[in-house]
């Protein structure tokens, strides 16, 4: 729990950069689309995208920070989707306090462009798996 304690920070800092540096928008709408970037539904999608990415290590770290106990979902979060984030924001806490900073980007980088939340902050589709 103490991974994913740093990483739900470290997380939140990526998502909140991204959004100043691609999004000119009042502060207001910026808050709303980290919030939609850091749910734990968002964060259940992005960890389809990146776990057949992980390496051996890194699934280790995954699977122990989703299977840690004293987890209290919260009511706008399903016990499944909340377990899944938890092990998302562990990893990247891992990956932090190991100075993979790359490593970060790059896993960030593959969620960012891959998860969709049906529009990007402009407005504009996202999906690309539709024609």
């Amino acid at each position: 729990m103490t991974l994913a304690f740093l990483g739900d920070a470290v997380y939140e800092q990526l998502v909140r950069e991204r959004l100043v540096l691609t999004a000119n928008m009042p502060v207001k709408k910026l808050h709303s689309a980290a919030v939609e970037h850091v749910r734990a539904a968002y964060q259940s999608k992005a960890v389809d995208v990146i776990l057949p990415l992980l390496s051996e290590e890194e699934t280790e770290i995954f699977k122990r920070g989703r299977n840690a106990t004293g987890n209290t979902v919260p009511k706008s979060s399903n016990p499944i989707e909340y377990r899944r984030a938890t092990a998302l924001e562990a990893l990247f806490g891992y990956l932090y306090l190991t100075e993979k900073n790359k490593r970060i980007v790059e896993l960030f980088d593959i969620i960012w462009y891959n998860v969709n939340l049906g529009s990007d902050i402009s407005g504009e589709r996202t999906d690309k798996n539709e024609s």
